[in-house]
């Protein structure tokens, strides 16, 4: 059990358009040859789709179905949805090799799409591609293999989606088993690198382009590398390399199947650059320059890296009769599934509806902190009465682009009844973009909750109300977040023990037992650490908010992502429009419960962001991101939890990623790292666009006896921490010194990465680790491991137990604001802890309002920081410093 010590009592309609006047070519004919006349062996070139299976992301409506393109009849047409992007592709059968493609565009075309084969309807190969298209028919040649052909539209010229009379391919079916084909396997796949010489001048990305003006650079060190992801495994036959003037002498081209273990498939130590065309025999999903001696001071430098792949084989003796079903299905953005638990209401639902869904999710889920349910709760903007009270893994929302856009005539509130008052497990459930108007007569609202349960983009209002964040006259709560919110009124934190509060509006503030961080806050009270314990910063240096769902005017689900914002305070929304760019669901693809880890990397390969609905998803190999400015968004707290001991969740070092409202679970067998952000090693500067974590939360134990060695790696530079908590399990099923084994919740070797309301707790050597430059953190809260069985049992060698936060001895420049740590040593209160705070003895290395706790007197934490600080014991509970050095 989590013990907190004691209560403190201070649309328009679409004109239909004439068909075109079209010209069928002579080929059609010979398409009229029933498929089982067709020889297997090589033909000559002849029209191969028409009649075929069609898929499309998605059909304008039943008049203008995706099989309209292969029926030979110009009169009839395929059309999409109104929205970016779409695609179309037929099912040759069998592999064919591909030499001419012909579109019959109607006046809805697309300015730019690709041309893509496929053996398997899941990876797929560019063989053509243009930014430039207009429109008309467009004979194309190319040169490609595959079952599958598609078009991928990505940019439409006109308002309406994208049009097709006709989609024709002329090809021949059948071909020289494990031949090594032409296309290049690599053109526009996710590629990453080791570092950059200029993220945005030379990404990794330019090197996989298909355009020899651009190239990837590397830092000017040995060794270098740059790898590409296929998708799926493939056996690779040829590999070209177009290296600029700064080439390697030495270097590996390597294939790997997960991206971590590696197969060297040729080896060079007398390169002599130029265009290297290298004849190999491998297989694997990754394919990887590996660089290790360079041929002059700058970095290694690719103009293009290209894959041959081996593409046909022998083909079978009859066709198939029906297609795959493309796992990456098509997001309607106007009636997405949002999967079984996840309940969207609009201001035409009876009352008595909505209360009653209310209540049940509520009973079920009020002490129900290690099952596996998950909800999410969304309203429409409107005005509703409902009484919304939270119990576990529950998120609430408002799909308005305002909290205002949808006002509750009641409570959105969290409870504590059934621990008898006592918050201090109030964990995992969430409000977010709602206004609260409260009955006539009540002027209190209650939010007694302590981790992860972020109140988020939310306005309570009326001036004479307040905000309880504890029970109200009994019990404890431990440690909370608001962020972006308004309160009219007051709010009253009572035996709320920690909290952080940023960039929002408050009425006033009332209250503070250890630990009150208020930063960017409008009606924060006046800074006199520590007693009261208030730490107050005027301003938010750099953050952007959490991304969230909405409904538009026209009735389309959209994601906003709120825009970076530097040196801010106060709300992104109250009497101001919000800054940042608008995503339609049609681009995310939306994970619901029993979706496999390939799916949903087959669907970020495919471009897509991520929609998780609220579950719990069990994965076997990571779930990959590498794709700039990539949303992930979590609805009802979903929850990732690797079978294998895989990582849940990689990001290579790009721009922008957004991963928001997730919980990462480690399984019962070991992990190594939880999630990674950025490969070891990474060094790009993203700080115009960093990537940023929102309320992600991690649990080792609790549910099932999970074990991983580390929570969260942070390897990029830049990133954002905007509300997490890191907890190795106190109590709950699997839990105990060698049940639940975990080392470090945090690790960050990126420069310049800040966090804000940190929370990491019992794990049990070092609870962050910090070796990057320029970090900051703006509020943290630990507890130590309560169970060492004995200080023999917990020794950093010689050294009684483990800081809970190191800085590492080669950081310059660091600075931390409240922080506190706390020990509650119940299985042996003989076990001291020789300090907090580790941290190197250097001017740019700087602490303010610290805080260490002996909850109850049980256990010893002798010094604050280094050699500083007070001992917290039984005698003396509570030890502050107000700045170190």
């Amino acid at each position: 059990m989590i013990f907190r010590g004691f209560p403190s009592r201070t649309p328009l309609r679409r004109i239909r358009r004439r068909p075109l006047i079209l010209t069928v070519v002579a080929a059609v004919v010979l398409a009229l040859i029933p498929l089982g006349a067709i020889p297997f062996a090589s033909a000559a070139p002849t029209l191969i789709s028409q009649g075929k299976p069609v898929t499309a992301s998605s059909s304008e409506s039943a008049a203008y179905p995706a099989s309209a393109v292969v029926d030979g009849n110009t009169g009839t047409r395929w059309a999409s949805a109104f929205s970016d992007p779409q695609w179309i592709q037929i099912d040759l059968g069998t592999t064919a090799t591909i030499s001419q493609v012909v579109l019959r565009w109607e006046a809805a075309y697309a300015s730019a799409y690709q041309i893509q084969t496929s053996g398997n309807g899941t990876t797929w190969t560019n063989i053509y591609s243009t930014t430039t298209s207009t429109g008309g028919t467009q004979t194309l040649n190319v040169t490609g293999t595959g079952r599958y052909v598609r078009m991928n539209g990505t940019a439409r010229a006109t308002a309406w989606g994208y049009s097709l009379w006709e989609f024709e391919v002329i090809g021949e079916f059948g071909g020289q088993p494990n031949a090594c084909g032409t296309a290049n396997a690599a053109a526009g796949r996710p590629a990453t690198a080791s570092s950059t010489e200029s993220a945005t001048a030379y990404p990794a990305s330019a090197a996989v382009d298909g355009n020899t003006g651009t190239r990837w650079a590397s830092a000017f060190s040995d060794p270098q590398w740059i790898q590409v992801d296929l998708g799926t495994s493939q056996s690779i036959c040829q590999v070209v390399l177009q290296w600029e003037a700064a080439y390697a002498t030495a270097y590996q081209i390597q294939t790997s199947a997960n991206g971590t273990s590696w197969t060297t498939i040729y080896s060079t130590t007398t390169s002599t650059g130029g265009t290297q065309t290298l004849d190999v025999s491998g297989t694997g999903r990754y394919v990887r320059v590996n660089g290790t001696a360079r041929a002059t001071a700058y970095g290694y430098s690719l103009w293009e890296l290209q894959v041959r792949t081996g593409t046909t084989s022998t083909p079978p003796t009859t066709p198939p009769t029906t297609g795959p079903v493309d796992p990456v299905e098509p997001t309607d953005p106007r009636n997405p599934n949002f999967g079984p638990n996840t309940f969207v209401f609009d201001p035409s639902t009876p009352t008595s509806t909505i209360q009653s869904r209310l209540n049940t999710i509520f009973a079920q889920q009020e002490t129900a902190q290690f099952a596996p349910n998950r909800y999410a709760v969304l309203f429409k903007p409107g005005n509703y009465t409902a009484d919304v009270n939270l119990g576990f893994f529950t998120q609430v929302a408002g799909l308005g682009m305002s909290p205002d856009d949808t006002n509750l005539n009641g409570h959105v509130r969290a409870e504590a009844f059934w621990m008898g008052g006592n918050a201090t497990q109030n964990f995992w459930r969430s409000a977010e973009n709602l206004s609260v108007t409260l009955p006539a007569g009540t002027i209190v609202e209650r939010w007694a909750v302590s981790q992860a349960a972020p109140y988020r983009r939310m306005h309570l209002r009326g001036a004479g109300n307040q905000i309880q964040l504890w029970n109200g006259g009994d019990g404890w709560s431990s440690g909370g977040f608001i962020a972006d919110t308004k309160v009219d009124g007051q709010v009253v934190s009572g035996s709320q023990q920690q909290w952080y509060s940023r960039n929002s509006e408050f009425g006033s503030w009332n209250g503070g037992v250890w630990n009150m961080v208020f930063q960017g806050v409008s009606g924060a009270p006046a800074a006199n650490y520590p007693n009261p314990p208030h730490t107050v910063i005027g301003t938010t240096p750099v953050v952007r908010e959490k991304p969230f769902l909405y409904i538009d005017g026209t009735g389309e689900y959209r994601v906003f992502v709120p825009a970076l914002r530097t040196n801010s305070s106060g709300t992104t929304w109250f009497n101001k429009t919000p800054a940042g760019s608008s995503i339609s669901l049609s681009q995310f693809y939306v994970v619901r419960p029993g979706t496999t880890a390939a799916t949903i990397n087959n669907a970020l390969a495919a471009g897509r962001h991520l929609l998780f609905t609220p579950g719990l998803y069990q994965t076997d190999q990571p779930i990959r991101i590498t794709r700039p400015d990539t949303v992930v968004l979590g609805l009802g707290l979903a929850t990732i939890r690797p079978t294998n001991g895989s990582t849940a969740i990689s990001v290579a070092d790009v721009d922008g990623v957004k991963v928001a409202g997730l919980m990462i679970e480690a399984g019962t067998v070991n992990t190594n790292t939880l999630m990674e952000v950025g490969p070891a090693g990474s060094s790009a500067s993203h700080a115009a666009n960093p990537t940023s974590l929102h309320d992600v939360f991690f649990r080792i134990g609790g549910a099932v006896a999970g074990k991983a060695t580390n929570s969260l790696v942070v390897n990029s530079d830049n990133v954002i921490g905007d509300h997490m908590w890191l907890w190795r399990a106190d109590h709950g099923d699997g839990v105990g010194w060698t049940v639940n084994p975990a080392d470090t919740g945090l690790v960050v070797n990126g420069d310049n990465v800040t966090m804000y309301g940190l929370f990491v707790e019992h794990y049990q050597k070092y609870e962050v680790i910090w070796n990057g430059n320029g970090g900051r953190t703006y509020f943290f809260q630990n507890e130590k491991p309560y169970d060492p069985p004995n200080q023999a049992a917990w020794m950093n060698g010689s050294t009684r137990g483990y800081a809970a936060y190191k800085v590492a001895s080669g950081v310059t420049t660091h600075e931390a604001w409240g922080v506190g740590s706390y020990c509650y040593f119940n299985v042996n209160p003989a076990v001291v802890n020789e300090r907090s705070f580790e941290v190197p003895d250097t001017p740019g290395v700087r602490f303010h309002n610290l805080v260490t706790i002996s909850l109850g007197g049980v256990g010893t934490i002798n010094r604050i920081i280094n050699n500083s600080g007070g001992t917290a014991n039984t005698a003396t509970q509570r030890q502050t410093l107000n700045n170190y050095p």
